[in-house]
């Protein structure tokens, strides 16, 4: 969706000014360690995929979204998924208290402290098999599609309508504009290499490229 998390080539919104690695702390406040453990327990009950997570604070008003901090707009998400799927009540977001039970399955998936390393060296693997035939190899001019999806995607907007190269074809990964809405199937997902001066304009620097990662479906044969 085109939205305020979609900010990548937008002007007027002041420059960027990100503290130094010997300096950023990996959270500015408590309550972000918080957040963060929450997000991940919640997570791991199984009701929601890592894109319907971002799809949830993508859906924010854009005025929320660019006032809040990072891990607000975490929170935010969680909230609304919270409520989506009925695990909570909005009563209870907003008194604190729970009215009501869990039950299974959502207790037989409670993430224990004590498991909380082994989930998170496992990780969350994105790979899946398709039986489709990938339409592009390596060397393959191709052209992002100008499309401005409803729902969630991966595809930034100030790539699209933009002449690429494919540089690596990764195999066929969880497709997220469809893992959002609850559903996963595989497709081919692509490295592709943009000239600076095709996404800048001829005032960008001679040897400047960018390489975005983008599904198939975002991408139609260069004519």
């Amino acid at each position: 969706m085109n939205g305020p998390h979609d900010l990548g080539g937008t002007h007027g919104l002041g420059p960027i000014d990100p503290e130094s690695e010997a300096e950023e702390p990996i959270f500015h406040e408590d309550w972000e360690k918080r957040a963060l453990a929450v997000t991940l327990a919640m997570g791991a009950l199984g009701q929601w995929s890592i894109d319907a997570s971002r799809y949830a604070r993508e859906r924010q008003h854009p005025v929320d979204y660019l006032r809040n901090s990072y891990y607000e707009n975490w929170m935010a998400g969680l909230e609304k998924l919270l409520v989506e799927k009925g695990i909570v009540t909005a009563e209870e977001l907003r008194s604190g208290k729970a009215t009501g039970k869990a039950t299974a399955p959502l207790l037989d998936r409670v993430l224990k402290a004590e498991d909380v390393p082994a989930v998170l060296a496992k990780g969350g693997p994105a790979d899946m098999a398709t039986d489709s035939i990938p339409q592009f190899a390596p060397g393959d001019a191709v052209r992002v599609r100008n499309f401005h999806p409803v729902g969630h995607t991966r595809a930034p907007r100030y790539i699209r309508g933009h002449l690429g190269r494919i540089h690596e074809h990764y195999g066929a990964h969880i497709l997220p504009d469809r893992s959002a809405e609850g559903e996963k199937i595989g497709a081919h997902l692509y490295s592709v290499r943009f000239e600076g001066s095709e996404i800048w304009g001829p005032d960008a620097p001679a040897r400047e490229a960018i390489y975005v990662d983008l599904w198939e479906g975002y991408l139609e044969p260069a004519q």
